[in-house]
């Protein structure tokens, strides 16, 4: 079904239309915003609704047609018209501060996750009617052990990722903790290594799964044989050096393209800016190269949310930052236009309230 893109922060990325998108939803710190693109140039704000909460994220499950948000310190809600009314899909849940969703399909099956904070993960097979706690992530110590620098000093389970080519195998992604790995859908867990703890996010090239990225507090590490050994891409050196987002084109699988500050959060207090930025790589991560065209040189607020639509040839690509903008590139990431300005913040947490 197709149905406009998703913009957050911990939700789907990766979008495949008929034609360039005309909306769009954007997760806030104040609820789901639609935005609708009016010309070539000008987007407006169509909608808005879950008012009042945060939205770490947003995914449109495509068999349901349903869109799926998670909530910062609410719930999971559902809604059957595309973001315009929602109902709550939550029975069964014990953790309520919802941070990553996802889903995946298992021998024609659709299973949907859920990650939280604390770091809990959830699995739903009625399309979130009913949830059921997948307890064997904590056999693996740096799950229930996870901490994390800011209150309330607790990790959280920040991503969850598939193979495409084993439907049983699940990622989840523990900041601060590490990476974790299921072959058997999550009955048990092994603790992956060889790269910094602080794990953002794991994108997997579509057709072949063996390579896999890591986005962190250490810059962006790649492996080629399915985790065993690990080559680290950037460090805190690197002009991004805090990545968070990551998208690989589903089609052009070495264009590549990242988002993120240019030191770490704590330093965003003194500085009052993140010094975002956004990158492109075109030859699978090996370089890097920053994109300016249509930005500020120094982005003051933090890039924490971006998306790729994938139509008829070409892409439209979205980005979004804790100041309230959203811009977006409809050639490659040559030239930005900021599409949206005001919103409230598109935040991971509380990062918005680190840059003043």
């Amino acid at each position: 079904m197709d149905g406009p893109a998703c913009l957050s922060v911990c939700g789907a990325t990766t979008f495949v239309s008929e034609s360039a998108p005309n909306e769009i939803l954007v997760g806030t710190v104040g609820g789901v915003f639609i935005l609708t693109r009016e010309d070539s140039t000008r987007w407006r704000v169509a909608h808005k609704s879950i008012e009042g909460c945060h939205i770490h994220a947003l995914l449109i499950e495509p068999s349901s047609g349903l869109t799926f948000a998670g909530a910062c310190k609410g719930s999971i809600y559902a809604s059957p018209d595309f973001g315009r009314t929602w109902e709550h899909r939550d029975r069964g849940l014990t953790q309520r501060d919802i941070y990553c969703l996802n889903f995946t399909e298992v021998e024609g099956e659709v299973k949907l996750y859920a990650g939280t904070e604390p770091a809990h993960l959830f699995e739903s097979d009625d399309l979130g009617e009913n949830w059921r706690e997948i307890f064997s992530l904590h056999t693996v110590p740096c799950a229930h052990k996870a901490t994390f620098p800011a209150p309330p000093f607790v990790g959280k389970l920040k991503d969850i990722a598939f193979d495409s080519q084993r439907p049983q195998r699940i990622y989840a992604s523990i900041e601060v903790g590490g990476l974790l790995r299921s072959d058997d859908a999550g009955e048990t867990w092994e603790q992956l290594k060889g790269f910094h703890p602080d794990v953002h996010r794991l994108v997997l090239r579509p057709s072949d799964p063996k390579w896999m990225y890591i986005t962190g507090g250490d810059g962006i590490y790649r492996s080629r044989d399915q985790g065993a050994t690990w080559e680290h891409l950037t460090t805190r050196s690197s002009r991004i050096a805090y990545p968070d987002a990551l998208i690989i084109h589903p089609l052009r699988e070495e264009l590549m393209f990242t988002a993120g500050a240019g030191n770490n959060p704590a330093a965003w207090v003194d500085a009052r800016s993140a010094d975002a930025g956004i990158a492109r790589s075109r030859d699978g991560g090996r370089t890097w190269e920053v994109l300016q065209q249509g930005l500020a040189e120094r982005i003051k607020g933090n890039m924490e949310a971006m998306a790729i639509d994938v139509w008829n040839g070409s892409f439209s690509l979205f980005a979004a930052s804790t100041d309230g903008e959203v811009f977006l590139s409809e050639d490659e990431g040559e030239h930005w236009t900021k599409i949206v300005e005001g919103l409230p913040p598109i935040s991971k947490g509380g990062h918005y309230l680190n840059i003043r």
